[in-house]
C-alpha cells in the first residue's frame, strides 16, 4: 500500500508555492487582498484572483497597507497586504505599524530574495524579518513550500487572537517556485486546518466579581461617565452600550472613532461638554479605549485626581500598564452584555434631574448653541465651519445607511470631529491612535470594499490628500462610490505663517515649508482618470457638487477653496509643534 501511495503522489499533478499560498489564504478565510505586484509576487496575486480572492491593486504599498489595516477594523477579519521584496516591504511597514498601533488585525505578506543568495547582494535583498520585528505582533519566514499552510494559518490566527494586531509572513522567491503534488498540498492544508495553535480571542471566563464591583462603583458614583473607544466598535458592543447607557442614565463620551456607536445626537452624549465631563467625573467606565494621549493619559489636570477608572480591555498587559482602580479583561461586547444583566437584576438610573446629568446637559446645550451660531454664519471666502456645515447636512440627508466618513488633516479633521455627526457604528475613520496622515484614500477603498455599494465620503485637508492622491485612479478603476472632498487652503496649515524674523537666509524667497501651489486644481486630477471633478468656492457650488456626486455615487473629487489663513497651525496640537 505504501508503494502504491508513493506512486500516486509522484504521478499526481503538482502545484508551486504561489498556488499553495493562494489556496491556503482562501482556505483559511481570506476573501480580499490589497497590494502592489511585481517580483516575486505577481503570480501569487494572479493565483489568488483565480480562486476567488479579490485583489485590489494600488499604486503605493503605503496606501494599500492603510487599506488592509482599516479593512481589518471594519470586518474583524485580517486585512491582507501583499508587497514585493525589499523596498516594497519597507513601504508596507506604514500600514503594518498602523494596524499594530491601532490594534487592528492585518497580515503583511512580502516576497523576498532567494535564500541561497542571502548576503550576496541579491535583487532587493533585505533581512525583512528583522526589519518588520518592531512593527509586528509576530513575524514568520517560510523556509520550505511544505511550511506554507501552517504558517499562513498561524499569522492569520495570531492577528485576531487576544489583542488584535499586525503580523508578517515572508515568502522567499525560491519557496514560491518550489513544487509539490496536489495530494501532498491537500494533506498539508487539511493538517493545518485541524491544528489549533491559538484559542479564539475573547473566550476567557468573565470576572463576575469584578463586573459586580464595577456596577457597584457606577451605582454609588456621584458623577459617573462612560467613555467609548474604537475597541468597543471593533467588538460590536454598540447595542449593549446603548442599553447600558439608557438603563443607567449615565452620560457617555466617545473617542473620535468611537463616535456613532451610540448616536451623537443622543440626549446623554457628553461630546459637547467634554472638558466638564472628564474634568469632574468621579467614576469613569472606559470601554475599548486606552488612557493614552487621546484621553490625556487619565491624568491631571484634565482629569480629577480622585477619579476611579474602570478599564475594559481585551489585553491584560494594558490593564497592568494603566493600573486602573478596576480592570476587566475580555471582549468588550461580552463584558458589557454581562454588565447589563447585573444592572437589570438590580436596576438603578440617574434621571434627567440628577445634578450631574443636568449639568452635562446644560453645558452640552450651551456649547452646541454656540457652535450652531458660528455655523449659521456664511463666510466667503470659506473658513472651515461654513463648508463643514454644508457637508454635515448633506451627509445626514442621506439617511440610513449613512455614508462612511473618512477624515484626515490638521484643521480639517479637528473641525470635522466637532461638526460632523455620526449616527451609526463604524462610520468614522480618521488618523486614529497614531495620528497617521496619508490614510485617507486607502481607508476609502477599504470601506467601500468592506461595505459594497455604501457611499463613502472623505473630508481631507489638501496636505493629507496629497499623501495618497494618486489612488483616485484606483477609485475609478474599480468604480467605487467614493466622494473625496479636499479642503484646499494652499498648504499644510494654510498660508505662509512665518514671522518676519524667520524669513531670512539665502533661500528666503522659497515658499514656506508649509506652503503648496496656491489654487491647486485637484479636481482636474480626477477628471484625467475619467471620474468627475468639481470646484467649489461658495455655498451654492458646494451644495450642488454634493447633491450631484452623492446622487451619482461615482468616483468624484470636490475641490473646496478655503481661506489660507482660516485655520490654526497644527490644528489643535499647537503646543506640540
Amino acid at each position: 500500500m505504501a508503494e502504491d501511495f508513493s506512486s500516486t503522489i509522484q504521478t499526481s499533478p503538482t502545484i508551486d508555492g504561489n498556488a499553495l499560498a493562494a489556496r491556503a489564504l482562501a482556505r483559511f478565510g481570506v476573501t480580499h487582498m490589497f497590494g502592489v505586484v511585481g517580483i516575486p509576487v505577481t503570480s501569487l496575486a494572479t493565483r489568488s484572483v483565480s480562486i476567488g480572492i479579490r485583489f485590489i491593486a494600488f499604486h503605493n504599498e503605503q496606501s494599500a497597507g492603510y487599506a488592509a489595516s482599516a479593512y481589518g477594523y471594519l470586518t474583524r477579519k485580517p486585512g491582507v497586504l501583499l508587497t514585493v521584496s525589499g523596498p516594497g516591504c519597507i513601504h508596507g511597514l506604514a500600514g503594518l505599524s498602523n494596524a499594530q498601533i491601532n490594534t487592528w488585525p492585518m497580515i503583511m505578506i512580502s516576497g523576498s530574495s532567494n535564500q541561497s543568495d542571502l548576503g550576496k547582494g541579491d535583487f532587493q535583498e533585505l533581512d525583512q524579518i528583522s526589519a518588520v520585528q518592531p512593527f509586528a505582533k509576530i513575524s514568520r519566514k517560510v523556509g520550505d513550500i511544505g511550511d506554507i499552510p501552517r504558517l499562513v494559518k498561524e499569522v492569520l490566527e495570531s492577528s485576531t487572537t487576544g489583542r488584535p494586531g499586525g503580523c508578517y509572513l515572508d515568502l522567499p522567491t525560491d519557496v514560491l517556485h518550489q513544487t509539490l503534488s496536489e495530494l501532498e498540498a491537500e494533506r498539508l492544508l487539511l493538517e493545518a486546518e485541524k491544528s489549533a495553535e491559538f484559542e479564539e480571542g475573547g473566550i476567557q471566563g468573565l470576572d463576575i466579581a469584578g463586573i459586580q464591583n464595577a456596577v457597584s462603583l457606577l451605582r454609588n458614583a456621584q458623577k459617573p461617565l462612560i467613555v467609548i473607544g474604537k475597541g468597543a466598535a471593533f467588538a460590536r458592543a454598540d447595542e449593549g452600550l446603548k442599553m447600558l447607557i439608557e438603563r443607567t442614565g449615565i452620560p457617555f463620551l466617545p473617542t473620535p472613532m468611537g463616535k456613532g456607536l451610540v448616536p451623537d445626537t443622543h440626549e446623554l452624549s457628553a461630546t459637547a461638554a467634554r472638558s466638564l465631563a472628564i474634568g469632574n467625573c468621579d467614576v469613569a467606565l472606559i470601554v475599548g479605549a486606552r488612557l493614552n494621549w487621546l484621553l490625556h493619559f487619565g491624568e491631571q489636570p484634565r482629569w480629577s485626581k480622585d477619579v476611579k477608572f474602570i478599564l475594559v480591555d481585551v489585553s491584560e498587559e494594558e490593564i497592568k500598564l494603566r493600573k486602573p482602580h478596576l480592570g476587566l479583561i475580555g471582549d468588550a461586547k461580552r463584558l458589557i452584555d454581562r454588565l447589563n444583566i447585573e444592572v437589570k437584576d438590580d436596576p438603578f438610573c440617574y434621571g434627567k434631574s440628577h445634578p450631574w446629568v443636568s449639568a452635562i446637559s446644560k453645558k452640552v446645550k450651551e456649547n452646541t448653541d454656540k457652535m450652531e451660531t458660528q455655523l449659521a454664519k456664511v463666510v466667503v471666502p470659506f473658513n472651515f465651519l461654513t463648508p463643514m456645515k454644508i457637508i454635515r447636512d448633506s451627509i445626514l440627508a442621506q439617511g440610513s445607511p449613512y455614508p462612511i466618513l473618512v477624515s484626515e488633516g490638521a484643521n480639517t479633521m479637528d473641525v470635522g470631529r466637532s461638526v460632523l455627526v455620526q449616527m451609526e457604528p463604524r462610520t468614522r475613520l480618521d488618523a486614529g491612535t497614531w495620528g497617521t496622515m496619508g490614510v485617507g484614500l486607502g481607508y476609502c477603498i477599504a470601506a467601500s470594499v468592506a461595505s459594497p455599494g455604501r457611499l463613502v465620503v472623505a473630508v481631507e485637508g489638501d496636505s493629507g490628500f496629497g499623501f495618497s492622491a494618486m489612488e483616485i485612479e484606483t477609485l475609478v478603476r474599480y468604480d467605487l462610490p467614493v466622494i473625496v472632498i479636499v479642503f484646499n487652503n494652499g498648504g499644510v496649515y494654510g498660508g505662509d505663517r512665518r514671522k518676519p524674523d524667520e524669513i531670512t537666509g539665502p533661500y528666503k524667497n522659497d515658499p514656506a515649508p508649509t506652503s503648496f501651489v496656491p489654487g491647486a486644481a485637484y479636481h482636474t486630477i480626477m477628471t484625467a482618470f475619467g471620474g468627475t471633478g468639481y470646484l467649489a468656492g461658495n455655498p451654492e457650488e458646494l451644495s450642488s457638487a454634493l447633491t450631484q456626486s452623492f446622487t451619482a455615487r461615482k468616483p468624484a473629487v470636490i475641490n473646496v477653496t478655503i481661506d489660507p489663513y482660516a485655520g490654526a497651525e497644527s490644528g489643535r496640537m499647537q503646543h506640540k509643534n
